[in-house]
């Protein structure tokens, strides 16, 4: 009776996520209510992820941020990253069929829309597609490597842009030689700094620091921090990942291992000093920061339950997915999203995503940790 009530589920009953849209601009105002509610919301998530773990039908899909790969075209070539080479190599989405997977989103309850590649800002079309996300009441952002944001950054403003996130792979030739690319990290610093000049504070920007084999020391970590002081950022932190599809599987260059354990219980007291100095630009929770060592090592994301019921993936061939790494749920460009949401499919994906029948990986691995009980009690708040 259950799974056939939940297979009729509407777009409607996704009540949680139609509410955060519509109190997000006026929280935002006010620190301490955030700060509150955050809280509040955190007690019930873990109260819900405790029930569920011995009854998982109480997951359902509740999708608050819809993940679009935009183009799968970029303008780097990573080391282990295989956009742009051999991962939906010439596939990218118009802007008609994003505009409709938009509107589709946006019925559903969605809050967020996440541009993403390859690069984005590659795309003509990003400043159409976040205008639209923008009338249609969802928090658009852009998830870039920020070199061409100097060149776009006008276009983006005037459509709604009001944050990006920016993946970042170490200072100087060390970022060069990670994109294998000369010269970017000088492109990414003037694109940061016309951001900047042009609009100060208006602009949002989160710095996600890779950690991987080739980041895993403090130098790196304060050579990051000081970077973001001086173009006032955010600091996220991005574990390397074994199974994203899109990320070869990384070999000694990139993984961590036991013989780094010291660097990286190092690096995680590092990050946690940042958030004692500016506890508002780093981003990641103590509990993350602090399960670090255990995450990347010892494989620790393996025992807490996921959260990807809030997620939708679509990719630039048109694929959709509950998340970047399983659970594919049609294509666009044989059904529209509204047909693909809260069916049998969509419903039986999110309890599977919350059991970890899926390859392990660091999806939302932060927000996982903050609403496991367990996870929470090792490591603190």
């Amino acid at each position: 009776m259950l799974d056939a009530a939940l297979s009729r589920r509407t777009p409607s009953m996704n009540i949680a996520s139609r509410l955060l849209r519509q109190v997000r601009p006026f929280v935002r105002r006010h620190t301490k209510l955030k700060l509150f509610l955050q809280q509040q919301e955190m007690r019930l998530w873990r109260l819900r992820h405790d029930l569920a773990q011995m009854a998982p039908r109480l997951i359902r899909p509740s999708p608050r941020q819809i993940t679009i790969a935009i183009t799968a075209a970029c303008n780097f070539r990573c080391q282990g990253c295989r956009y742009g080479r051999d991962f939906m190599v010439g596939e990218h989405l118009d802007l008609q069929l994003v505009k409709d997977c938009l509107d589709d989103a946006a019925a559903a309850g969605v809050a967020t829309a996440r541009f993403y590649g390859g690069e984005p800002l590659l795309h003509p079309d990003l400043p159409a597609m976040v205008e639209h996300a923008t009338r249609l009441g969802l928090d658009a952002y852009v998830t870039t490597n920020g070199t061409l944001m100097g060149r776009r950054i006008d276009e983006l403003f005037a459509a709604g842009l009001r944050w990006m996130t920016i993946g970042f792979y170490g200072i100087g030739d060390d970022y060069d030689d990670y994109v294998q690319k000369r010269g970017q990290f000088a492109q990414l610093r003037e694109s940061l700094a016309t951001v900047r000049a042009r609009y100060g504070g208006e602009v949002a920007i989160q710095l996600n620091f890779m950690l991987s084999r080739r980041s895993c020391d403090v130098e790196h970590v304060r050579a990051t921090w000081e970077l973001a002081r001086e173009f006032d950022l955010h600091v996220g932190v991005d574990p390397i990942s074994k199974t994203i599809p899109f990320f070869r599987a990384p070999g000694d260059e990139l993984s961590i291992g036991e013989d780094l354990r010291g660097e990286l219980t190092a690096v995680a007291a590092e990050l946690e000093r940042c958030k004692d100095e500016r506890p508002d630009r780093v981003v990641p929770s103590r509990t993350f920061l602090r399960a670090l060592p255990e995450l990347l090592i010892e494989d620790a994301a393996a025992g807490i339950p996921c959260d990807a019921y809030e997620l939708l993936w679509v990719g630039a061939d048109g694929s959709v997915q509950l998340c970047d790494v399983a659970f594919p749920l049609g294509n666009l460009r044989q059904s529209r999203l509204r047909d693909l949401l809260f069916t049998r499919t969509h419903c039986q994906a999110a309890r599977d995503g919350f059991q970890l029948k899926c390859p392990t990986c660091m999806c939302k691995i932060d927000s996982r940790m903050r609403r496991h009980s367990g996870s929470v009690r090792r490591h603190g708040q």
